[in-house]
């Protein structure tokens, strides 16, 4: 799955990229394996599942 030449980079790494998108399904395959989802959330080659980063309300900008 991964073409880089070593090992793939860990998934906090800066050189993992996308290796399929599907935007209209609302998730990005990643070359070490991982799914990234639009929401923020993952699920890790190992299995596990990371919840999507949620920015607290109050800091959501309020539309005039």
């Amino acid at each position: 799955m991964c073409s880089h030449q070593s090992s793939c980079p860990s998934l906090d790494g800066s050189a993992v990229h996308v290796v399929a998108a599907h935007p209209e399904q609302g998730w990005s395959l990643l070359c070490d394996g991982a799914i990234v989802f639009d929401d923020t959330g993952e699920l890790t080659p190992d299995g596990r599942a990371v919840a999507p980063h949620r920015m607290p309300a109050e800091r959501l900008a309020i539309a005039a």
